[in-house]
C-alpha cells in the first residue's frame, strides 16, 4: 500500500465476483494501488494467478500476490460492516441506491470510524445477480 495512503484506506476490500479475464484483475490491482486501496478479494475468478493478471497489474504486483481467493461472496464479505454492490443497470431492489458520490462519502465516513468496507463488482458480461445485491 502507499505510505502516503490514509490509515481509514485499510478498512476497505475491493471484491471482484467470478472475473473471466485475467487482465481486468490486473487492472483492478493497478487502480487499487493508485488509489492507495491494497485488500484484493477474488471469488471464483477463471484464471487466476495469471500471466496477463501480472502483465496488466503494472507495479501492482503486490496487491496480486496478497490477493485473497475465496469460493463465494459471503466468504469475501466476512467481517464487512458495509457492503456496496456496483450496477451499471436500473434495479428495483428494497436497499438503497447511492450515486458514486454518495458511495465515496458513504464510505469514507464509515472507514474512518474503523468499519469494514467491500466495493463489489460483478461479472464482466452480467454484473452482480439481484440475489447478490
Amino acid at each position: 500500500m502507499c505510505s502516503r495512503a490514509p490509515p481509514l484506506l485499510q478498512n476497505i476490500r475491493v471484491v471482484l465476483v467470478n472475473t473471466s479475464h485475467p487482465g481486468n484483475i490486473g487492472g483492478t490491482a493497478r487502480a487499487m494501488k493508485n488509489m492507495g486501496l491494497s485488500r484484493l478479494v477474488l471469488v471464483e475468478p477463471r484464471l487466476f494467478p495469471h500471466h496477463e493478471a501480472d502483465a496488466r497489474a503494472s507495479g501492482a504486483g503486490d496487491i496480486l500476490e496478497k490477493a485473497q481467493v475465496v469460493a463465494t461472496l459471503e466468504d469475501a464479505l466476512v467481517g464487512c460492516n458495509l457492503v456496496l454492490g456496483t450496477s451499471a443497470r436500473d434495479r428495483r431492489i428494497p436497499w438503497p441506491l447511492l450515486d458514486p458520490r454518495e458511495c465515496g462519502t458513504k464510505v469514507v465516513e464509515e472507514a474512518g470510524q474503523g468499519a469494514e468496507i467491500a466495493l463489489v463488482f460483478g461479472r464482466e458480461d452480467s454484473g452482480l445477480t439481484n440475489e447478490e445485491l
